[in-house]
């Protein structure tokens, strides 16, 4: 197995974790990486991903074994989330929660109210907006979302943001570690896209409510 230059290879934190698993298991070491940052948020895929496309980029995995590994394994972490919901039930859940350490309870919370609003939408968009991109895998349990579904969902929304920041270190090549600034804002964009669409969906609610009380008012008058 091909190993990263000496010159280029991150020597600590997250990324010199992560260049160590890619280093000793290869494509399935992208995909525990990636596994491990669903169940655990703080670990974030904006360092992991464009590491692997780098590595995929010096030789160490193919490009197909790192979009494949990562995705799977965020479906994998996923699906274990997705468990923990179903089986914990909602009361026993948050109090797991408030012992993790680095975590906000409040985040559940927002995430949960995100998806019992929009549901199948919830669980594709948001596996590409950092936090709710693990979280939302928990209501989405507690509210036991059909499995075939959400396992379809959460590949198809995990492939598309592995896809983009797998290819951009693929990509920057020795520079990988730009994505993690730059990634920034494009996580802000998608969020300013879901607050958009919720205002939408707000407002027509507030029109459809009150254009239904104006036809009851006329029918009450007439």
């Amino acid at each position: 197995m091909h190993q990263f230059p000496l010159a280029s290879e991150p020597a600590g934190g997250i990324a010199g974790w992560a260049t160590s698993l890619v280093d000793t298991m290869g494509g399935p070491g992208a995909g525990l990486a990636i596994a491990l940052e669903n169940l655990f948020p703080p670990l974030p895929s904006e360092v992991i991903l464009p590491l692997t496309g780098f590595a995929a980029g010096q030789g160490v995995i193919s490009l197909f074994s790192a979009l494949f590994w990562t995705t799977l394994g965020s479906v994998v972490g996923a699906v274990a989330l997705y468990q923990i919901g179903a089986l914990f039930g909602r009361d026993r859940m948050y109090a797991l929660w408030e012992r993790i350490p680095l975590v906000k309870v409040s985040d559940l919370k927002k995430t949960e109210q995100w998806f019992v609003k929009h549901g199948m939408k919830a669980i594709f968009f948001g596996r590409m907006i950092p936090i709710f991109r693990s979280l939302i895998s928990i209501p989405a349990g507690l509210e036991r979302m059909p499995l075939p579904t959400f396992v379809l969902l959460t590949a198809l929304g995990s492939f598309i943001w592995n896809f983009i920041l797998v290819m951009a270190g693929y990509l920057l090549g020795d520079q990988w570690d730009l994505v993690e600034s730059y990634v920034g804002v494009l996580s802000k964009a998608v969020l300013v896209l879901v607050v958009a669409a919720l205002a939408v969906a707000v407002v027509r609610r507030v029109r459809a409510r009150r254009a239904d009380r104006q036809q009851d008012r006329v029918r009450t008058d007439g």
